[in-house]
């Protein structure tokens, strides 16, 4: 089978070259990303590992030897998965990789938020040596984080933050109320809007779009804080802007928005309030190499007719085995 790595922003492709090498596997990089780049550089080929490139139905209609897409990373909102399933075609992704960086770096924007470092550094770079500047701050253990989306991610987040001290509630439809899911007691969407402190959201964007919109936000405290290292369009970025300016709640982090990248511009970036990290909660040196890995191997599983690890879809007389 022939492999097309279509598109990829990494430094290089040795991992993958020598997963794909050491299984014997023809294959090849091109820097595809809308249908017509793919259609015109990808055609013949059995197998895509993709990052950003856009596997419509158009481009599986158009390529018809395309058995298999795996995703570089966990989302897989560039590929029509209703079309993969019409057209019979396997799509994969890494669920798995970079667990601890994304919890890390969700941790890591919420703790700015509540002990106030990035207000407090551009304040004592700017104007003085203040402490005062930060009241109110609270201790740890007398707030209450509650964590949207109870799968990998939100649990490895969960355990953390009670390692710190704090209470922690969690959200997730398939859980019941008052299930404890690790370290967070699962409790409903409007209780955990009502007692949250600082809210974090590790749910996938299908079927949660606009979750979080301004009737949402009356319903936190004006003192509590959000933080999505999720997906973009979780939250409704017009009515954040809104709540921010409005102070219907205290701060936001967003380590990815709707629409990437956002322009400087953008009335949203006006708040002091809000801190923005470029989609960056992925990342570390380990995670990439991993990432990088498991796709590579995914697509030499496929190829050999062996069980993939993450389908994403089930196909019905397709390649993968139960």
């Amino acid at each position: 089978m022939k492999v097309i790595i279509t598109d990829c922003d990494h430094e290089n492709i040795d991992i993958e070259t020598k997963v794909l090498s050491d299984a014997g596997i023809e294959f090849k990089l091109t820097c595809a990303r809308t249908e017509d780049e793919v259609i015109e550089q990808c055609a013949g080929a059995d197998i895509f590992i993709v990052q950003y490139a856009n596997i419509s139905e158009k481009v599986m209609k158009a390529l018809p030897e395309l058995k298999y897409v795996v995703r570089y990373g966990v989302g897989v909102d560039t590929v029509d998965l209703k079309a993969a399933a019409e057209y019979g075609i396997q799509v994969g992704n890494v669920p798995d990789y970079g667990m601890n960086e994304v919890a890390d770096h969700a941790l890591a924007l919420l703790l700015m938020m509540l002990r106030k470092t990035d207000q407090m550094n551009r304040f004592t770079k700017t104007t003085g040596w203040d402490y005062t500047q930060a009241i109110p701050i609270r201790r740890f253990s007398e707030q209450t984080v509650g964590v949207v989306g109870l799968g990998r991610i939100g649990r490895n987040f969960a355990e953390k933050a009670a390692a710190l001290g704090f209470r922690v509630i969690g959200y997730d439809p398939m859980v019941n109320q008052g299930e404890r899911i690790g370290n967070a007691e699962a409790v409903s969407f409007q209780e955990l809007l009502k007692q949250s402190d600082a809210v974090s959201l590790h749910c996938p964007a299908d079927g949660n779009q606009n979750l979080f919109d301004m009737e949402a936000f009356r319903v936190m405290k004006d003192s509590a804080v959000i933080v999505n290292a999720a997906r973009g369009g979780i939250i409704n970025e017009e009515d954040l802007d809104r709540a921010l300016k409005e102070k219907v709640i205290a701060g936001a982090a967003l380590d990815c928005m709707k629409s990437e990248p956002m322009m400087p511009d953008s009335s949203i970036f006006e708040n002091e309030n809000l801190i923005v990290t470029p989609h960056m909660a992925w990342y570390s040196e380990e995670a990439a190499m991993e990432l990088k890995r498991k796709a590579a191997e995914e697509a030499v599983r496929f190829a050999k007719g062996e069980a993939i690890h993450y389908p994403v879809n089930r196909i019905e007389g397709g390649r993968y085995h139960e």
